[in-house]
């Protein structure tokens, strides 16, 4: 276990009190409220997981409440969901993200200059959650609803470092080791595999390392989907409406928030729904699709990149290179520690992810603008009340 402080505040796991964490975040979120959001799908209700994420969100009772930003098909789906959080005793919402009342919200702001309903996926759902969060709440923890060994340290983890007077950031970035001990098996690909060698591969193209691309290698797990923000900085977040919205919130805190105020915690080990390998439509290589993506537009915004197809050519042949380096490593690492590891498996994904590069880049190219959904803050100059309004909305459907 290492004790190394970077740029960015890391927050080690090294004799940490549970039972103290738990007393001292009941005493500041009297003064600071804070709360929990989850997105899931319909699909995730099936989960062993979720069952004991709610029993473990019980014992969190300084908590103002829990928002479920929830993507179903159905009312008959949307109902069923909130039959199975019955058993969470914390003050909860669960919200229909794409049922039709919070669609025709959407939908009268068209007349505002906010075209919104044509965002899809895990970034419109988070965003339409922070809104009503943020106006009860002074801090905001956000994880995914999928995730196995789930304890009620993790949303203390996140958020005590936010409402904690004596520290006061304002975004904290959760970390972990995906590795299964019990299997002995070693995940965490898409971060492993894709970004990790792509951000050494753009350094090496681009001969200097952009400032973004500094910050995001300053950080354990960057893609991780577990992190805190003060209420004031949610309501300030451009976040991509689709799946690169971990690469898309990171620009955003890059953007807005002075380092010192920024810190990642050790979360321990983490194990939850693991993907398909998948293509372009769906799985692990549609998702680094999307953060090449957004990965894209940031650089291009903040250090002024030029994009070509030569320039997409280019970077593929590094990442192949710089991802074969980092499958060596991985192997040794697994041999060492008795982990199971499939080299040619791995190859097999790095080989898939340097053929997204293309497709991605090229889709970026032709499209390059359009994909940020925005920020609340212009949310509400186009419509004062609109978070309001949505929080009737979910408060009315809880109750039905």
């Amino acid at each position: 276990m290492d004790m190394k402080q970077e740029e960015i505040t890391t927050l080690h796991d090294l004799n940490l009190d549970k039972n103290k964490l738990m007393k001292n975040i009941s005493d500041v979120a009297v003064e600071r409220p804070v709360s929990v959001v989850m997105p899931m799908l319909y699909s995730e209700i099936k989960s062993d997981a979720l069952g004991n994420i709610v029993k473990q969100l019980n014992k969190c009772t300084y908590l103002k409440e829990v928002i479920v930003p929830l993507a179903a098909k159905s009312k008959e789906n949307f109902n069923h969901v909130k039959r199975f959080f019955r058993n969470l005793t914390i003050p909860k919402l669960v919200m229909w993200c794409n049922g039709p009342r919070i669609e025709n919200l959407l939908t009268q702001l068209k007349s505002e200059g906010l075209n919104l309903t044509r965002y899809r996926g895990k970034g419109r759902d988070v965003w339409l959650a922070l809104g009503i969060a943020n106006l009860r709440s002074y801090a905001v923890a956000l994880h995914d609803a999928d995730i196995q060994g789930y304890t009620e340290v993790l949303p203390t983890k996140l958020l005590y470092p936010i409402v904690e007077p004596e520290l006061d950031f304002k975004f904290n970035k959760g970390y972990y080791a995906r590795v299964n001990i019990e299997r002995t098996i070693m995940y965490g690909r898409v971060f492993r595999l894709f970004l990790h060698p792509l951000l050494r591969s753009l350094v090496d193209i681009l001969e200097t390392e952009p400032d973004f691309i500094r910050f995001l290698r300053s950080f354990r797990y960057p893609i991780s989907g577990e992190f805190a923000l003060t209420s004031d900085l949610a309501r300030d977040l451009d976040v991509p409406g689709g799946w690169g919205i971990e690469i898309g919130v990171m620009a955003e805190i890059y953007r807005n928030v002075a380092v010192k105020r920024i810190c990642q915690t050790d979360l321990g080990f983490y194990e939850h729904k693991h993907q398909v390998i998948g293509d372009s439509h769906k799985g692990l290589v549609k998702m680094s699709g999307e953060i090449f993506k957004t990965l894209l537009r940031v650089l291009i915004e903040e250090d002024n990149i030029q994009i070509s197809r030569s320039f997409l050519l280019s970077l593929r042949v590094l990442y192949q290179r710089n991802a074969q380096d980092c499958i060596r490593k991985y192997h040794a690492d697994a041999h060492i520690n008795g982990i199971d590891y499939d080299r040619h498996l791995e190859e097999t994904m790095a080989e898939k992810f340097s053929q997204e590069i293309m497709v991605a880049g090229n889709k970026y190219m032709l499209r390059p603008v359009g994909t940020r959904i925005p920020d609340w803050l212009r949310t509400i100059s186009a419509r004062k009340k609109i978070r309001e309004e949505l929080l009737n909305i979910v408060m009315e459907e809880n109750k039905a």
